[in-house]
C-alpha cells in the first residue's frame, strides 16, 4: 500500500541473539555527493552501471543502502520509544532473520528526528556502495532532464536504513589460497615466523583477537600473532588485519599481488564459518586458509574519516537488510 503521509519508519532486525534498530527513510544524494555521507569502498563500473539502469527502468529503489551514524543519545532514544508499540510488520524470513517495522507519522516527531540528523557531522556507508553510487548517477541524469528541478523531487533521495554504529555486527571475511607459491610447508612456516608468533593448536579453532589470525594448513590450525613491527597502529588503513595479512604473507610469501584480480585467492564470508575453510583445504581445492578477526565498526569509520579506501572483502555485515519491504518511487 502507498503511504499517504510523510513518514519515517523504524526497522529492527533480530538474528541469532543479535538485534539492531535503525531508521528506514530517505537519504540525500547531495549529502552523498558532497562527502557528508562517507564511503570506504571502490565500486566497479560495470556493477554501478547495471544498478543505475535497473533503478531507472524500475523507476524505484527497492533495496536500501545500509548507513550508520556515530551513536547519538537523542536519535537512539527515538528508536527505543518507537518500538514500545506493536509493529506494523513482523515476520521471520527463511534465513531466520526477524524483521519488524514501526511507522512514525507525527509531524513534530519527524521534525525532531530530522533536526537530530542535521546535527551530525557525517553518515557512513556500511554496505551498499553500488546502490548509493547508482542513486547519484540517476539523480544527475534526471536533473539534466529536469533543469528546473527544486531539489525536493524523489530522485534527489535514495532509500536507506540508518543504524547507530554500536548496533551493527561485522563478521570476518576469510581468505583461502589455492597453492603455496611453490613453497614447502616448512619453508612457508619458516618465513611466516619472521613476522608472526606462530603457535600450532591442532584441530581446534584458535581464539582470535585483533592483529591475530588463524591459519589452516595440512589439517592443522595455527594461531598467528603479528609482531608489532609488521604494522603501524596509528595508520587507520595499515593497521587493518586484512592489510597485515596482505603485506606480510599473501604478497611477499604467497605471491598474491592484486587480490581483486588474482584467481589463486578466494574470499569466504564469515557467515559460512571456519568449517568452510577446513572443507576447502581438506578437499584439496585450496592449500592454506586464513580465518580473520572481524574488522571493527570503529576502524571502518576511521578509514572513511581519513578519506581512505578499505581493501577488497574487508567486512561482512550480518544480518542483511531485506529488499522490498519499503519501496521509494522516483516519480
Amino acid at each position: 500500500w502507498q503511504d499517504r503521509e510523510e513518514s519515517i519508519y523504524i526497522y529492527r532486525l533480530s538474528w541469532h541473539g543479535h538485534s539492531q534498530i535503525g531508521y528506514f527513510c530517505l537519504a540525500s544524494v547531495d549529502d552523498y555527493d558532497s562527502g557528508r555521507i562517507r564511503k570506504h569502498e571502490l565500486t566497479r563500473a560495470d556493477k554501478e552501471a547495471d544498478r543505475t539502469k535497473l533503478t531507472d527502468i524500475q523507476n524505484a529503489q527497492i533495496g536500501p543502502v545500509l548507513l550508520m551514524y556515530a551513536s547519538d543519545r537523542e536519535l537512539d532514544g527515538y528508536l527505543e520509544q518507537a518500538t514500545q508499540s506493536s509493529p506494523l510488520v513482523d515476520f521471520v524470513a527463511t534465513d531466520e532473520v526477524r524483521h519488524e517495522i514501526w511507522r512514525i507519522h507525527d509531524p513534530q516527531t519527524i521534525t525532531q528526528i530530522r533536526e537530530g540528523f542535521k546535527k551530525l557531522d557525517y553518515l557512513y556507508v556500511a554496505d551498499g556502495h553500488h546502490r548509493s553510487a547508482a542513486a547519484s548517477n540517476l539523480c544527475k541524469t534526471r536533473r539534466k532532464l529536469n533543469p528546473d528541478y527544486s531539489g525536493e523531487e524523489p530522485f534527489n533521495f535514495f532509500l536507506a536504513a540508518i543504524f547507530p554504529h554500536n548496533q551493527l555486527k561485522i563478521l570476518p571475511y576469510n581468505r583461502a589460497v589455492k597453492d603455496l607459491n611453490e613453497l614447502s610447508t616448512e619453508t612457508l612456516l619458516s618465513r611466516i615466523r619472521k613476522k608472526f608468533a606462530v603457535d600450532k593448536v591442532g584441530k581446534k579453532w584458535p581464539d582470535l583477537t585483533e592483529h591475530s589470525m588463524g591459519m589452516y594448513l595440512q589439517s592443522d590450525w595455527y594461531l598467528l600473532k603479528a609482531n608489532p613491527e609488521t604494522y603501524n597502529d596509528g595508520d587507520p588503513l595499515e593497521s587493518l588485519d586484512v592489510n597485515i595479512l596482505m603485506h606480510n604473507i599473501l604478497e611477499p610469501i604467497l605471491g598474491i599481488k592484486d587480490p581483486r584480480t588474482d584467481r589463486r585467492i578466494d574470499f569466504i564470508g564469515g557467515i559460512r564459518g571456519n568449517q568452510e575453510l577446513v572443507k576447502l583445504v581438506d578437499s584439496g581445492k585450496c592449500k592454506v586458509a586464513f580465518a580473520m578477526y572481524p574488522t571493527s565498526v570503529e576502524r571502518l569509520m576511521a578509514v572513511a574519516d581519513a578519506n581512505m579506501i578499505m581493501p577488497p572483502k574487508s567486512t561482512w555485515f550480518e544480518p542483511k537488510l531485506r529488499s522490498g519491504l519499503l519501496i521509494h518511487l522516483l516519480s
